[in-house]
């Protein structure tokens, strides 16, 4: 039996006992999670597709480690501007280890990857509601004059 998964902006292809990395969740080494965007699963004998989820099926898996990737250079450059910019980055990946996939949803005490990421976008949310800084107005009465009329007239 193995199932196609989202999370991460990814899909991945799993089966019980494999060893995937996927970019870091919001679980502690040790936590099982459930990943509940299942967009296939396949017994053997059926084949179930999803439109664009399978609404009851559920994977499980146990994280066994967090750790970074390799580095990958960012660099630019325009040419005869003298403009260079180099930047390194190491994403953090998490490995997990596929515990069960369950066609009708019987999973057992579990940490929704899903439902933590929705919690950071209300966060998000909240502080870009502030309300816009307001502007000060403009001084009345005051104009400027230009140079021919600050200076007396000659007669």
């Amino acid at each position: 039996m193995y199932a196609v998964i989202k999370t991460g902006g990814k899909q991945y292809r799993v089966k019980v006992g494999d060893v995937i990395s996927m970019e870091k969740l919001q679980a502690e080494k040790g936590q099982t999670v459930s990943f509940d965007q299942v967009l296939l699963l396949e017994d053997g004998e059926q084949i179930q597709v999803g439109t664009p989820c399978l609404e009851k099926a559920r994977v499980t898996a146990e994280v066994l480690e967090e750790y970074k990737d390799d580095k990958v250079i960012i660099f630019k450059k325009k040419r005869r501007k003298g403009y260079r910019r180099k930047k390194g980055h190491r994403q953090v990946l998490a490995k997990v280890k596929i515990t069960g996939i369950y066609p009708d949803g019987q999973v057992v005490e579990e940490v929704k990857t899903e439902a933590v990421a929705g919690e950071k976008k209300e966060a998000a949310k909240k502080t870009a509601a502030r309300k816009p800084a307001a502007r000060k107005s403009e001084a009345k009465g005051k104009t400027t004059r230009s140079k021919k009329s600050a200076q007396p007239e000659e007669k």
